[in-house]
Protein backbone atom coordinates (compact mmCIF):
# COMPACT_ATOMS: atom_id res chain seq x y z
CA UNK A 1 0.00 0.00 0.00
CA UNK A 2 1.46 2.94 -1.30
CA UNK A 3 0.74 5.21 2.07
CA UNK A 4 2.77 2.37 4.20
CA UNK A 5 5.61 2.87 1.65
CA UNK A 6 5.35 6.98 2.05
CA UNK A 7 5.79 6.58 5.56
CA UNK A 8 8.36 4.10 5.70
CA UNK A 9 10.33 6.72 3.78
CA UNK A 10 9.08 10.19 5.46
CA UNK A 11 12.16 11.06 7.68
CA UNK A 12 10.68 13.14 10.91
CA UNK A 13 13.31 16.11 11.67
CA UNK A 14 12.69 17.44 15.15
CA UNK A 15 12.87 21.23 16.39
CA UNK A 16 13.05 22.20 12.33
CA UNK A 17 12.79 24.70 11.18
CA UNK A 18 12.21 26.19 14.74
CA UNK A 19 11.92 24.11 18.07
CA UNK A 20 8.68 22.46 18.79
CA UNK A 21 8.04 21.80 15.24
CA UNK A 22 8.33 17.97 13.94
CA UNK A 23 8.70 18.70 10.27
CA UNK A 24 7.97 15.97 7.65
CA UNK A 25 10.95 15.61 5.40
CA UNK A 26 9.84 14.09 2.38
CA UNK A 27 12.93 14.40 0.35
CA UNK A 28 14.24 10.20 0.94
CA UNK A 29 11.12 9.81 -1.08
CA UNK A 30 12.95 11.45 -3.72
CA UNK A 31 15.72 8.35 -3.59
CA UNK A 32 12.97 5.68 -4.73
CA UNK A 33 12.42 6.27 -8.54
CA UNK A 34 9.67 3.45 -8.25
CA UNK A 35 8.28 5.36 -5.49
CA UNK A 36 7.72 8.56 -6.80
CA UNK A 37 6.18 7.51 -9.90
CA UNK A 38 3.64 5.13 -8.29
CA UNK A 39 3.41 8.50 -5.62
CA UNK A 40 2.30 10.80 -9.03
CA UNK A 41 0.54 8.34 -10.14
CA UNK A 42 -1.87 7.81 -7.14
CA UNK A 43 -2.00 11.26 -6.98
CA UNK A 44 -3.34 11.71 -10.18
CA UNK A 45 -5.72 8.28 -10.22
CA UNK A 46 -7.43 10.49 -6.87
CA UNK A 47 -8.33 13.14 -9.11
CA UNK A 48 -10.47 11.08 -11.83
CA UNK A 49 -13.52 13.01 -13.01
CA UNK A 50 -12.61 16.37 -11.73
CA UNK A 51 -12.63 18.82 -14.31
CA UNK A 52 -8.73 19.88 -14.26
CA UNK A 53 -7.22 23.25 -16.50
CA UNK A 54 -3.56 23.51 -15.01
CA UNK A 55 -1.88 22.47 -11.73
CA UNK A 56 -0.83 25.04 -9.49
CA UNK A 57 1.93 23.96 -7.71
CA UNK A 58 3.86 25.71 -3.85
CA UNK A 59 7.11 26.20 -4.06
CA UNK A 60 9.04 24.46 -3.25
CA UNK A 61 8.37 20.82 -2.19
CA UNK A 62 4.94 21.77 -4.14
CA UNK A 63 7.65 21.73 -7.64
CA UNK A 64 9.08 17.78 -7.00
CA UNK A 65 5.39 16.17 -7.85
CA UNK A 66 3.50 19.05 -9.46
CA UNK A 67 5.03 19.00 -13.13
CA UNK A 68 4.82 15.55 -13.04
CA UNK A 69 0.95 15.55 -12.29
CA UNK A 70 0.48 17.98 -14.36
CA UNK A 71 1.68 15.74 -16.98
CA UNK A 72 -0.23 12.72 -16.18
CA UNK A 73 -3.04 15.19 -16.75
CA UNK A 74 -2.17 16.77 -19.71
CA UNK A 75 -2.71 19.75 -18.26
CA UNK A 76 0.23 23.00 -17.85
CA UNK A 77 1.77 23.51 -14.57
CA UNK A 78 1.99 27.37 -12.86
CA UNK A 79 4.31 27.57 -10.62
CA UNK A 80 3.41 29.87 -6.91
CA UNK A 81 6.57 31.08 -5.66
CA UNK A 82 8.22 33.01 -2.75
CA UNK A 83 8.03 36.46 -3.68
CA UNK A 84 11.12 37.62 -5.26
CA UNK A 85 11.49 34.67 -7.50
CA UNK A 86 9.80 34.73 -10.49
CA UNK A 87 10.86 37.16 -13.66
CA UNK A 88 7.59 38.74 -14.71
CA UNK A 89 5.05 40.71 -13.56
CA UNK A 90 3.23 39.08 -10.56
CA UNK A 91 0.39 38.92 -8.41
CA UNK A 92 1.38 38.73 -4.47
CA UNK A 93 -0.72 37.66 -1.23
CA UNK A 94 0.71 37.58 2.04
CA UNK A 95 -0.09 34.92 4.71
CA UNK A 96 1.02 33.64 8.49
CA UNK A 97 2.15 29.92 8.56
CA UNK A 98 2.74 27.85 11.83
CA UNK A 99 6.28 29.26 11.79
CA UNK A 100 6.33 32.94 10.87
CA UNK A 101 4.68 34.62 7.68
CA UNK A 102 5.70 35.03 4.15
CA UNK A 103 4.89 36.17 0.52
CA UNK A 104 3.78 34.10 -2.24
CA UNK A 105 3.36 35.20 -6.00
CA UNK A 106 2.08 33.93 -9.56
CA UNK A 107 2.51 35.64 -12.96
CA UNK A 108 -0.41 37.97 -13.43
CA UNK A 109 -0.38 36.20 -16.77
CA UNK A 110 -0.22 32.73 -15.26
CA UNK A 111 -3.86 31.97 -15.45
CA UNK A 112 -7.21 32.48 -17.35
CA UNK A 113 -10.54 33.75 -16.07
CA UNK A 114 -12.34 30.49 -15.52
CA UNK A 115 -9.77 28.39 -15.63
CA UNK A 116 -10.29 25.22 -13.00
CA UNK A 117 -7.19 25.26 -11.03
CA UNK A 118 -5.79 21.41 -9.00
CA UNK A 119 -3.04 23.35 -6.19
CA UNK A 120 -0.49 20.44 -5.28
CA UNK A 121 1.85 20.72 -2.78
CA UNK A 122 3.57 18.04 -0.40
CA UNK A 123 2.42 18.71 2.54
CA UNK A 124 -1.24 20.27 4.22
CA UNK A 125 -0.30 21.92 8.25
CA UNK A 126 -2.05 24.52 9.30
CA UNK A 127 -3.28 25.83 5.46
CA UNK A 128 -1.56 28.90 5.47
CA UNK A 129 0.15 28.61 2.16
CA UNK A 130 -2.54 27.12 0.03
CA UNK A 131 -5.39 29.46 1.82
CA UNK A 132 -2.96 32.51 0.65
CA UNK A 133 -2.75 30.20 -2.88
CA UNK A 134 -6.33 30.46 -3.54
CA UNK A 135 -6.63 33.65 -2.82
CA UNK A 136 -4.20 34.21 -5.81
CA UNK A 137 -5.82 31.91 -8.10
CA UNK A 138 -9.24 34.17 -7.01
CA UNK A 139 -7.26 37.20 -7.93
CA UNK A 140 -6.96 35.86 -11.68
CA UNK A 141 -10.41 34.99 -12.01
CA UNK A 142 -9.90 31.55 -11.91
CA UNK A 143 -11.77 28.50 -9.92
CA UNK A 144 -9.75 25.79 -7.82
CA UNK A 145 -11.61 23.20 -8.53
CA UNK A 146 -9.44 20.58 -5.85
CA UNK A 147 -6.30 20.35 -3.60
CA UNK A 148 -3.96 17.30 -3.55
CA UNK A 149 -1.01 16.73 -0.95
CA UNK A 150 1.16 13.57 -0.51
CA UNK A 151 0.85 14.17 3.21
CA UNK A 152 -1.93 16.05 5.59
CA UNK A 153 -1.19 16.49 9.24
CA UNK A 154 -5.22 16.23 10.16
CA UNK A 155 -4.64 17.33 13.68
CA UNK A 156 -3.63 20.93 12.61
CA UNK A 157 -7.31 21.38 11.20
CA UNK A 158 -5.60 22.84 7.54
CA UNK A 159 -8.23 21.06 5.86
CA UNK A 160 -11.03 23.18 7.17
CA UNK A 161 -9.57 26.19 5.62
CA UNK A 162 -9.67 24.93 2.24
CA UNK A 163 -13.04 24.35 2.34
CA UNK A 164 -14.45 27.69 1.09
CA UNK A 165 -12.62 26.94 -1.83
CA UNK A 166 -13.97 23.42 -2.33
CA UNK A 167 -14.52 20.21 -0.71
CA UNK A 168 -11.90 17.81 -2.32
CA UNK A 169 -9.14 17.76 -0.48
CA UNK A 170 -6.88 14.54 -1.51
CA UNK A 171 -3.88 13.45 0.47
CA UNK A 172 -1.78 10.11 0.04
CA UNK A 173 -1.02 9.48 4.20
CA UNK A 174 -2.52 11.66 7.00
CA UNK A 175 -0.85 12.17 10.58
Amino acid sequence: MISARIKQAVRDVNDFPKPGIVFKDITPILKDPALCIEISKALADQLKGIEIDVVAGIESRGFLFGPSLAQLLNVPFVPVRKAGKLPYKTIQQSYDLEYGSAVIECHQDALLSGQRVLIHDDLLATGGTVVAASKLISQLEATVVAYSFIISLDFLNGRERLTPYTQKVFSLVSY
